[in-house]
């Protein structure tokens, strides 16, 4: 117990005394400094790559794959910041002309390496012993560590780039790094690969053994810009065809204008969109070479492009295609953006001349974004949507697949123009909306009163039940103004006949039978009217029978007289008299819009009646049909209209040839025509039956019309004068991204499949979001309103990428391959903002992605580079070389290098390698152009003169530091 006791008290007087041990190694502020350095590196050491980036190391935008971690430190009363750049999946040595490298990476060629720098404005450090000391401290600190990372402390002022680094590798030698930079007045000697050649040999000849016995290797990388396409391309084309044209027709001088790129584009009646690809960057590669004198290194600079190893090729995106702020691109998306923000106004008023009215207004009166355009504007819009000759053009073989599914317009149609003038027509609000309307209505209005056809509108075809309602009214308006002009003009000729002599009133009569589509008199049919067999037997056709096909004189003189026939029926004969069945002239079915069809339908289901399903029009038509067709056959009965009319109906016990031109002999005819009604016209009561029955025989010409097109005419400019506002702003919406995307559909961009497919999607996406719209689901405003404002963003992200693409094949239309590779390409860096989400997601990275160009491609990119005027010839005098159609580059990047084997020379000694690898011995990366130069130099030097180095330079400010390290 007692030993036990005395052995503690020595314990404790032990801990006393380590208690005052003081550690002279760490007893100055530069010893503390880079004991700190040292154990950062070795907690970085110890976290390796990967557990680093899973701590949160950053990650660069460029160059891809680089991380970095950093930690601050403090020495001599300033601050400092340690920065680690590592890689992770580095599959060997990166090659030289990486794009992924680092700026130091790719000068230095090293991979890991560490970065000291003060923490300043400017970042770098100005007083050169101070710059000495740091980077002494990092390479003692890594010396302990036992880590071969190179260190780099930049120096110098910040525009010159300027590094001093420093590299242990493990042997008796240091790599020494150095990079210094010419801003400007760059010699002449080093603008040629000559000269640089000579600074590279001289750099090194007084080192450890003569250079010009060794072969230096060199690789070079050559990049070139094209023109502006916006400025400097157009302008020397322009010069050229100036010349040609004064040359070729003596003129003075030249007066065409300068056009823009998109001219001839489908949204250029719209808008000007700026070229979203400002040119190309061209990169030229030469494989490694060798060179023993400054003469090759003289003919290489005079070598041809083409001889390059490899051409790279990437464009130049406008920052208006990157940029998501409010305002910076200028197109169809931005205008519907204000056209939705109309819409939102639009349910604050019930009518339209509510925002006209300046007191109604209030305070936004004042506001610009809902000013009036000037009188002279708007009459300048009505004028390009009613001047004379604008007819409605076809453009089905254009039109989208599923364009259909939006219920919009046709693209050339009145509204749709109306739509698309509406968008650029002032800011497009809904008071500027409301006042251009109003005067539409009336410029309608004054078609309608002074019967002039409706421009831009169809007036003999179907009214298209999927388009929207207001293009439906003003299609049946412009039918109902053709037919009021048959009228008018049918009167007008019936008022010439009353004092015409009768030959004449026969060939006016004929006239106004013709032009209305309609029989002859009577007086005409008993001429005409016969039974000819090579007469058409379809409705609508004026050709007349020339003779009666009838067997019996008694049938024939019992006949009464035919009236509104049109032709025979192939060979079917009646029932009840052996004459031929001639097809009547019948009126046109009503022309009705989706609002009408719906009333019928309502009324219908009211009513409650079975055959009220059809509807009271259906009877009409019905009705009409059967007066003519007793009218040309008077002898027919119910059964010879059901044959005609509904032959589904008639169960026939032979085969009747309904076809023309077949004259069989009455003789030999089987008649009468043997069959029966079928079980539906069969029945008690039926209907058809009923209304055949109280149908009078009258030709189409004197029935009661079935259409007034002068009371529908009226109806649908009441329609168009108190339209409510928020149901003109919806149909404006759907119809304004439909036509929208019809025009860009248009859009010419060659075999480009993602692009397509991408445009099938946005017409899918457009009918799913604007089928609220359609259903007027009003109630659900704000929803509406927000799923609109995201629709428009879809709508842009896809028509930047349609100009992008346009754009693109102009310039490489005969290179599909390199075109498509591009836009893929751009596409997939565009990607993410293909969402609808107004964040801006990759706004600030830079899309660099380069595309090969192949052997067969090089022709065409070569002709993007045009040969310079001869004001610009001047520039080759100082020209660096390596032209491509007259341009110089503008960087030319150059890799000298000097490599020996380990065991053939003095680097050879006291290292563990064999005696056959090769370490390159001196390195110098050269960069800039003919008034940029920047020159990056790495070298092998003797341990004991780096160590020398270091004690001269840390000892005036610590002497006795130094003694106790290098003791």
């Amino acid at each position: 117990m007692a030993s036990s006791i005395a052995r503690g008290g020595e314990d404790e007087g032990e801990d006393e005394e380590f208690e005052g041990f003081d550690d002279f190694t760490i007893a100055s502020s530069w010893e503390r400094f880079i004991s700190e350095i040292e154990a950062v590196c070795r907690l970085w050491l110890f976290d390796g790559p990967k557990n680093l980036v899973d701590k949160g190391a950053e990650c660069l935008d460029h160059p891809k794959n680089l991380y970095k971690v950093k930690s601050e430190l403090k020495y001599g009363g300033k601050d400092y910041c340690l920065e680690f750049y590592f890689m992770i999946n580095i599959d060997g040595q990166a090659t030289e002309w990486d794009d992924n490298l680092h700026n130091i990476q790719q000068s230095f060629g090293v991979n890991e390496f560490l970065v000291i720098a003060p923490l300043s404005a400017s970042g770098v450090v100005l007083d050169s012993p101070e710059s000495s000391k740091l980077l002494s401290s990092v390479a003692i600190a890594l010396s302990n560590c036992g880590s071969n990372w190179p260190a780099f402390v930049p120096v110098h002022d910040p525009s010159r780039k300027a590094y001093i680094g420093i590299q242990s590798t493990g042997t008796i030698f240091t790599r020494r790094f150095d990079a210094d930079r010419i801003g400007s007045q760059v010699p002449v000697r080093l603008m040629h690969m000559e000269g640089l050649y000579e600074l590279f040999v001289a750099k090194f000849a007084s080192f450890d053994y003569p250079m010009n016995y060794s072969k230096v290797s060199f690789g070079m990388k050559l990049t070139y810009r094209t023109p502006p396409f916006d400025d400097d391309e157009e302008d020397v084309l322009e010069n050229m065809e100036a010349e040609v044209k004064e040359s070729e027709e003596g003129n003075d001088g030249y007066d065409h204008i300068k056009v823009q790129w998109d001219d001839d584009c489908p949204w250029a009646e719209w808008y000007s969109a700026d070229d979203p690809i400002k040119g190309f960057e061209l990169i030229t590669i030469w494989p490694r070479n060798t060179c023993e004198s400054s003469m090759e290194m003289a003919e290489l600079e005079n070598a041809s492009s083409f001889d390059a190893e490899k051409w790279s090729l990437y464009p130049l995106i406008s920052p208006n295609m990157i940029d998501d702020s409010a305002g910076k691109f200028i197109g169809f998306a931005s205008q519907l953006r204000l056209l939705v923000g109309a819409l939102d106004r639009s349910f604050d008023a019930k009518f339209l001349e509510d925002f006209v009215s300046a007191e109604n207004i209030g305070s936004d009166n004042s506001n610009p974004a809902v000013v009036i355009p000037p009188p002279t504007v708007r009459d300048r819009v009505l004028k390009e949507l009613f001047h004379d000759g604008a007819q409605i053009s076809s453009s089905l073989d254009l039109e989208n697949k599923n364009s259909r599914a939006i219920k919009g317009t046709p693209l050339e149609s009145l509204f749709a123009q109306f739509c698309l003038q509406s968008l650029w027509f002032g800011n497009c609000n809904v008071r500027a909306i409301a006042t251009l309307w109003i005067e539409f209505v009336r410029e309608v209005r004054w078609c309608w009163e002074e019967s002039q056809p409706l421009p831009r509108m169809p007036s003999d075809l179907d009214i298209d039940l999927s388009s929207c309602l207001i293009h439906q009214k003003l299609h049946l308006l412009a039918i109902c103004i053709k037919k009021k002009n048959l009228l008018n003009h049918e009167n007008h000729t019936s008022v010439e006949i009353t004092g015409q002599s009768s030959d004449e009133k026969g060939l006016a009569e004929f006239d106004r039978n013709e032009i209305l589509d309609l029989p002859q008199d009577e007086s005409m049919v008993d001429e005409f009217d016969s039974d000819s067999p090579d007469s058409e037997g379809t409705t609508g056709n004026l050709a007349v029978d020339t003779e009666f096909a009838v067997a019996s004189p008694d049938v024939q003189k019992s006949c009464p007289i035919r009236k509104g026939s049109a032709g025979i029926v192939g060979n079917m004969m009646l029932l009840h008299s052996f004459q031929k069945m001639h097809a009547p002239y019948t009126q046109d079915a009503p022309v009705m819009t989706e609002d009408m069809h719906e009333e019928r339908l309502h009324a219908a289901e009211v009513c409650g009646d079975a055959f009220s399903t059809s509807g009271q029009l259906e009877r009409e038509i019905l009705s009409s049909d059967m007066s003519a067709f007793k009218a040309a056959n008077p002898d027919a009965v119910f059964e010879d209209f059901i044959r005609w009319h509904s032959p589904g109906d008639w169960e026939s016990e032979e085969i009747e040839d309904r076809s023309t031109g077949n004259k069989e002999d009455p003789d030999q005819c089987n008649w009468p025509p043997r069959g029966k009604l079928s079980q539906r016209m069969s029945e008690h009561g039926n209907s058809w039956r009923k209304i055949w029955n109280d149908s009078p025989a009258l030709p189409a010409s004197e029935q009661k019309p079935l259409f007034d097109p002068i009371r529908e005419g009226e109806k649908v400019l009441h329609y168009l004068e108190t339209l409510q506002p928020h149901h003109l702003l919806e149909q404006m919406v759907c119809t304004a991204f439909k036509v929208s995307a019809d025009t860009l559909n248009q859009t010419s961009f060659g075999n480009l499949q993602l692009m397509k497919t991408k445009l099938n999607q946005l017409y899918i996406t457009l009918a799913s979001s604007l089928r609220p719209l359609r259903a007027n689901r009003t109630h659900d405003k704000y929803e509406l309103i927000g799923d609109l404002r995201r629709l428009c963003l879809v709508f842009e992200n896809i028509e930047k990428l349609l100009i992008f693409a346009s754009s693109l094949h102009r310039k490489l239309r005969d290179a599909p391959r390199l075109t498509e590779a591009i836009f893929n390409d751009y596409f997939n860096y565009y990607l993410p903002k293909m969402g609808n989400s107004s964040a801006s997601i990759c706004f600030d990275k830079k899309f660099s992605n380069k595309q090969q160009v192949n052997m067969l491609e090089r022709d065409v990119v070569a002709n993007l580079f045009p040969p310079p005027t001869a004001n610009q010839s001047w520039r080759k005098v100082l020209s660096m070389g390596n032209l491509l159609n007259g341009h110089e580059p503008i960087l030319r990047e150059i890799i000298f290098s000097v490599a020996h084997r380990v065991g053939d020379c003095h680097y050879g000694s006291n290292i563990p390698w064999t005696h056959t690898e090769e370490i390159e011995t001196h390195r110098m990366y050269i960069r800039g152009t003919s008034n940029d130069l920047q020159g990056c130099v790495r070298m092998w030097k003797s341990q004991m003169l780096i160590a020398s180095i270091c004690f001269e330079q840390a000892y005036s400010s610590d002497h006795l530091l130094f003694q106790k390290q290098f003791h």
